[in-house]
């Protein structure tokens, strides 16, 4: 008979958002986010033996949980149009103690039609 096997995996993720009322940008936000993600024991030992996947996995994993400190400012330009800048800083990218930190800038642009 077959063993089915569980995958645990640890994810904590926290964050928060202001509006900009205070600095009278009511159609502003700045917001901070942290997430702490691990993979279950199996997953883990499946790419240290060189398992890959389709982003992990280059079969030199010295695990670490995932760590991500996000930093964002939407801006309201006019009419449903928002333009974002954020900012990520990445610790043990890949769940891989030996890699990182990155940092990865990013804009976004939304509009509602």
């Amino acid at each position: 008979m077959a063993r089915l096997k569980t995958f645990h995996a640890a994810d904590v993720d926290v964050g928060a958002d202001l509006r900009g009322t205070s600095w009278h940008r009511e159609g502003d936000k700045v917001g901070l986010a942290l997430s702490v993600s691990g993979l279950s024991n199996d997953h883990r030992e499946y790419l240290a033996l060189g398992g890959q996947g389709f982003i992990l996995g280059d079969g030199q994993l010295d695990y670490n949980t995932e760590q991500i400190l996000e930093a964002y400012y939407t801006l309201h330009v006019w009419r449903g149009v928002l333009v974002a800048a954020d900012f990520q800083y990445i610790r043990h990218p890949g769940y891989n103690r030996d890699r990182g930190p990155v940092i990865v800038p990013g804009f976004r642009f939304h509009t509602d039609l």
